[in-house]
């Protein structure tokens, strides 16, 4: 018979930690699945630990030649059987023996639904370290219109990897993971699969997310995380122009804008590995978009920030410097006109935006 359910499980020099992750595959109380072992020619002990599983509904397959971590993600798509597919590296888990029959159950409720998730826990040196924040959307279970969580996902990914379970079309009518994006892969597949598709989330943390200095995560550069990240974000806003979204392609370009001046500010202040200079920056926005209108757009958005940054740091040449170059490629910023005109009052114009600061934010509370 053919499962209904198919976990696909990379595995790379992950021996030690496969029986928990199999284990806890095997432990749920739904039992209609088949569970594929992706051994990416590890030279481990893989084979061997693998020898120790007695159950038909386990398949070992070992690649050769090492085919990398994409290549190897797909390869088990496609040899899935199931109509569901989860994929859950090695070094990760199922905490709840009953997150696979939730899943099941609300994905045949909801046929329009793609994938499904919840929150996850952090697991370090086999203890458990609390919610994963970037990974928690709130105390409700929910079933959201797709698009309107895409909004949320153009921010920042919310989907731990090893907590998807993705509806075998997504893969067959959208796309699988893109090979030129190792770091955001992921996070590229949960946004245009929510551009099709709707999106339900569990609150319960019923998975473990592990971390270590064998993880994906631990091992990707930063400074290619940063080039993934951005190309996620300008892919996804221009298949919302293909598809006639335009509120979303109006928050992706935000969140592009936003991006940018995260990296650039971060490598003004010394903060963070992912970080561009404004020449890394321009070299991006200029691999990506052929809209001189576009590219105005998203420097002043940067050239703004970096202004109201400088302003804090108490560097007013370099504050007024960069909102002059805003205004020069949107002088429609009325907040940055604003803002150049309390500078030059000096102290005067510092006080008075401390207190217009002030009295909105006692607004907002209100």
């Amino acid at each position: 018979m053919t499962p209904l359910v198919s976990f696909i499980v990379p595995c790379y020099k992950l021996a030690h930690l496969l029986p928990d992750c199999i284990g806890s595959i095997l432990g749920q109380t739904y039992k209609d699945f088949e569970v594929l072992v992706m051994d990416d020619q590890s030279p481990d002990n893989t084979p061997e630990v693998m020898r120790s599983f007695n159950d038909p509904r386990i398949k070992h397959i070992r690649n050769n030649p090492n085919l990398g971590h994409l290549k190897n993600y797909n390869k088990g798509i496609e040899l899935a059987r199931g109509q569901y597919i989860w994929l859950i590296s090695a070094d990760d888990r199922l905490r709840s023996p009953h997150v696979l029959g939730r899943y099941v159950e609300l994905m045949e409720q909801h046929p329009n639904v793609g994938y499904v998730f919840c929150r996850g826990v952090g697991l370090e040196n086999g203890k458990e370290t609390g919610i994963i924040q970037w990974g928690d959307c709130g105390e409700a279970d929910a079933v959201w219109n797709g698009r309107k969580f895409l909004s949320k996902l153009l921010n920042g990914n919310r989907v731990i990897s090893a907590a998807g379970m993705v509806r075998r079309e997504c893969y067959e009518k959208v796309t699988v993971f893109p090979l030129d994006l190792p770091y955001a892969g992921d996070w590229y597949l949960w946004c245009i699969f929510a551009l099709h598709y709707d999106v339900a989330y569990f609150a319960e943390p019923m998975i473990s997310y592990r971390l270590h200095e064998m993880s994906m995560t631990s091992n990707m550069k930063r400074r290619h995380t940063v080039e993934d990240n951005l190309s996620v974000l300008w892919r996804i806003t221009r298949l919302a122009q293909e598809v006639g979204d335009p509120a979303i392609e109006k928050n992706g370009k935000d969140s592009i804008g936003s991006q940018y001046a995260y990296c650039v500010s971060s490598n003004v202040l010394q903060t963070s590995g992912y970080s561009l200079s404004l020449e890394e920056f321009e070299e991006s926005l200029n691999k990506h978009s052929t809209s001189p209108s576009e590219r105005r757009g998203i420097r002043a958005t940067v050239y703004a920030h970096l202004g109201t940054l400088y302003h804090r740091q108490d560097v007013p040449v370099k504050a007024a410097h960069f909102y002059r170059m805003a205004l020069q490629q949107d002088h429609t910023l009325l907040k940055i006109w604003m803002k150049q005109a309390l500078l030059h009052l000096g102290k005067a114009g510092m006080a008075s935006r401390q207190a217009l600061l002030t009295a909105f934010r006692a607004g907002q509370q209100k």
